[in-house]
């Protein structure tokens, strides 16, 4: 039964890839501008989680509320000093914003925390359950259930709720959202601000299962950006099956051929949805 043991393992990776994956939807939705900096605001939320735990002994729970806050404050000063300065800006400078954006952070992380990695202890203690002779780690199990009540409560609050419809009409039209009364500038922050908070809170539930250093935010926000190409930039259901098809193939991959090459599923699956279908497997084609 070791394909069970694969599957369980890669929806857990697979969730985490999600996680990332909805950050960039959230500010696609809005600017349609891609976020190479949301790998970071993943590091960054853990690390910061970790400090706030470990330096100052907060309570897990308030550790994990303030590396959220303070992360969210990293997100709103981006899109408030730097990309609103560069929006009248070509993508190219916009992109290669982003990227700079990403290397500082990693710098001032490394600068702070150093190159070792770091844990947080399980959201809940006990042994791991035993389903059909496959290991299922408690802690994989909040990484599952925060992850789809995000994705839900993101598809609710873009479809249903006022500030949602608005932030979407700023991506369709940003001149019409303005001319019907929506202050455009407003959303565009909620959107960096939201994006890096929902970055934080998954650094802080992946920690205790797969620690965190100052460089994991650059793969996390590689294997995310597949998934959300595959999946379709800007659907958030797209991404969660997309990065849980991409978590188990990556699994199966390290189980059955190496561990080597499970990096490269993630870039074979964004090469091919770029080839065969460039807007996703549940994007609209423009």
């Amino acid at each position: 039964m070791e394909w069970v043991q694969y599957a369980v393992s890669g929806i857990t990776v697979g969730m985490i890839y999600v996680l990332v994956a909805l950050g960039y939807n959230i500010i696609y939705n809005v600017t349609e501008i891609i976020n190479f900096a949301q790998g970071e605001f993943v590091m960054l939320g853990g690390l910061c989680a970790v400090f706030f735990y470990e330096s100052l002994h907060l309570p897990l729970w308030l550790a994990f509320l303030a590396a959220i806050a303070i992360v969210s404050c990293v997100g709103l000063c981006f899109e408030k000093f730097a990309v609103r300065h560069a929006k009248s800006q070509s993508i190219l400078t916009l992109i290669i914003v982003t990227i700079a954006f990403s290397i500082v952070l990693k710098g001032i992380a490394m600068f702070i925390w150093g190159k070792d990695p770091y844990s947080l202890p399980p959201f809940s203690g006990g042994a791991p359950w035993i389903i059909a002779g496959a290991a299922l780690q408690r802690q994989s199990l909040w990484i599952v259930g925060i992850s789809l009540i995000i994705i839900a409560g993101l598809s609710i609050f873009f479809h249903k709720s006022y500030y949602g419809k608005a932030m979407c009409a700023c991506a369709d039209n940003p001149v019409a959202a303005r001319m019907m009364g929506i202050p455009v500038r407003q959303m565009i922050l909620l959107s960096f601000t939201l994006s890096a908070a929902l970055g934080a809170a998954g650094g802080v539930i992946i920690t205790p299962l797969s620690l965190m250093e100052y460089d994991r935010g650059a793969l996390l926000g590689l294997k995310g950006f597949s998934v959300a190409v595959l999946g379709g930039l800007g659907n958030f259901w797209g991404a969660l099956v997309a990065g849980v098809f991409i978590g188990i193939a990556e699994s199966l991959c390290a189980g059955y051929l190496s561990s080597g090459y499970k990096d490269a599923v993630a870039l074979i699956a964004l090469l091919a949805v770029l080839f065969v279908k460039p807007e996703g497997l549940f994007g609209r084609a423009k």
